[in-house]
């Protein structure tokens, strides 16, 4: 085996890895500006690819329950596939409706998760705990918005989230890229 020297050689410095990372943050940033151009068919969209994604996984799941070595692992697994099932073709029949369904859990879930942080924020108040406050009351209200416009925030909260979630991945990507760019021009030759 040969010792790779500690300093890149030039042709390593003009690596495009810098490059693909911008295209891919921009193909993101692209695809977020696209989604949040129709936010009600983004949520359209969403609903039923979930809907797709949750019956393939349990039509898995009740085919993963019959190698299930005790009468209570069959029982539990087939329940949870038939349900994913049952799920994924409530969300693939009716993806507008269910998508309704889906921002009620949502905004639940956001209040609840909010509470959580809140709490946890007083117990690890010295590791940046009122990041965690901030974050915690930020998704209170955030689901409190949500459940003040529902029914009619269904239609378009999971498209706005996903188009938001694209556009700050793409972000991220492109900040990536940026950042191999300038460490690989300060290479010596």
């Amino acid at each position: 085996m040969t010792a790779r020297p500690m300093l890149e050689t030039r042709s390593e410095a003009a690596d495009p890895s810098w490059w693909g990372a911008i295209l891919v943050g921009a193909i993101f940033l692209f695809a977020g500006i696209f989604v949040l151009g129709d936010v009600v068919a983004a949520t359209v969209i969403s609903a039923f690819l979930i809907g797709i994604l949750l019956a393939v996984a349990g039509v898995a799941e009740v085919f993963q329950a019959f190698s299930a070595q005790h009468w209570r692992g069959f029982a539990f697994r087939l329940l949870v596939g038939l349900l994913y099932v049952v799920c994924g073709l409530m969300l693939i029949t009716d993806p507008a409706r269910a998508s309704i369904i889906l921002t009620l859990v949502f905004a639940i879930s956001l209040i609840a998760s909010g509470f959580v942080r809140i709490f946890q924020a007083f117990q690890y108040w010295e590791w940046f705990g009122s990041l965690l406050l901030i974050s915690g009351i930020v998704g209170i209200v955030a689901g409190l918005v949500i459940l003040a416009q529902w029914p009619v925030s269904g239609l378009w909260v999971l498209g706005l989230l996903v188009g938001i979630d694209l556009m700050l991945h793409g972000v991220w990507w492109i900040s990536l890229g940026g950042r191999l760019r300038q460490e690989r021009s300060s290479v010596p030759a």
